[in-house]
């Protein structure tokens, strides 16, 4: 892979890993972000982030948590399922001219030495792994739409920075039990454009051309962490904006008190089940107390909790 250079095997959450990706650089894990489809960043809150601003801190969900425990297991069922080849850490890289282009892939495939004693073979393709909770955005496995939009730009991506012109390989947990394959070929005009959307963001960020305000909740929370200080004082904003607040606070009650009575149907449908389905599509699922009353009725949102 003449294009990659290997940086290290970083451990995600220390200095170094941290440094090698602050900065005027876009790992695989933000590309997505930049060109707004990621599910979990907003361009806004990756443009303070990359400007050096605050942005709201990490959250380690459970979901997370245990998506990178389960990591080597599902990769080795997927050397399991794949003779001859083995699935080895891959590390943290950039791309060889790009500098700013970066990217940490699960693993690489290698053919499998015929001893302990010979050194892999050259790196054929890459394996992805994933975990998720309910497997709502992904597809039958083998599906060629069965992978989530962001993912697919992920390991574009990846192939792209490492110099890698054939494919990446998923290996998929869903709910624990339900193992699953796919795969996402090379696609040259695709990692042509993520670059282009890329540079023209480092550009943005550079010369202090903020995104505009988006209604991610993301966004919302990189604002909230901005100020520094409290001034008990009066500040004059613009008529448009007073006026959409109040209209959208007004919509917020009425939306809220349909919500209440929506959540109370499906509540009365599901009676003492677990979940709710419509033509096999799962819409909620209900969280019990112990003594056996509801506790909550949470919408059905694996996007934001798959790992």
């Amino acid at each position: 892979m003449p294009e990659g250079v290997l940086l290290g095997h970083l451990t995600p959450g220390t200095g170094a890993w941290e440094e090698a990706r602050k900065g005027l650089t876009i790992t695989a894990t933000e590309i997505a972000a930049v060109v707004g489809l990621s599910p979990w960043m907003s361009r806004f809150t990756l443009w303070h982030k990359k400007a050096g601003l605050r942005v709201a801190p990490f959250e380690m969900t459970s979901a997370i948590e245990w998506g990178s425990r389960l990591e080597d297991a599902v990769a080795a069922k997927w050397q399991d399922e794949h003779p001859g080849r083995i699935a080895a850490p891959a590390g943290t890289w950039q791309h060889r001219e790009r500098t700013w282009q970066r990217a940490t892939p699960d693993r690489l495939i290698c053919p499998q030495p015929a001893s302990e004693f010979e050194i892999p073979g050259q790196v054929e393709e890459l394996l992805e792994v994933k975990t998720s909770p309910f497997g709502d955005d992904w597809g039958p496995s083998g599906a060629d739409d069965g992978i989530p939009v962001w993912y697919r730009c992920q390991v574009i991506w990846q192939m792209d920075t490492l110099g890698l012109r054939t494919r990446t390989r998923f290996a998929v947990l869903i709910s624990g039990h339900d193992y699953r394959e796919y795969t996402v070929d090379y696609d040259a005009d695709e990692a042509q454009l993520l670059r282009d959307a890329a540079q023209t963001f480092l550009h943005d960020v550079e010369h202090g051309n903020r995104p505009p305000i988006d209604g991610a909740d993301d966004t919302y929370q990189t604002i909230r962490v901005q100020p520094d200080n409290f001034d008990d004082v009066d500040v004059e904003i613009p008529l448009d904006a007073a006026v959409r607040y109040e209209l959208a606070q007004e919509a917020s009650k009425a939306a809220a008190t349909e919500l209440t009575a929506a959540k109370g149907i499906v509540l009365d449908h599901i009676g003492t089940g677990r979940r709710a389905v419509t033509n096999g599509r799962r819409i909620a699922y209900r969280i019990a107390k112990p003594d056996g009353t509801t506790k909550s009725l949470n919408p059905y949102q694996s996007s934001k909790e798959a790992a």
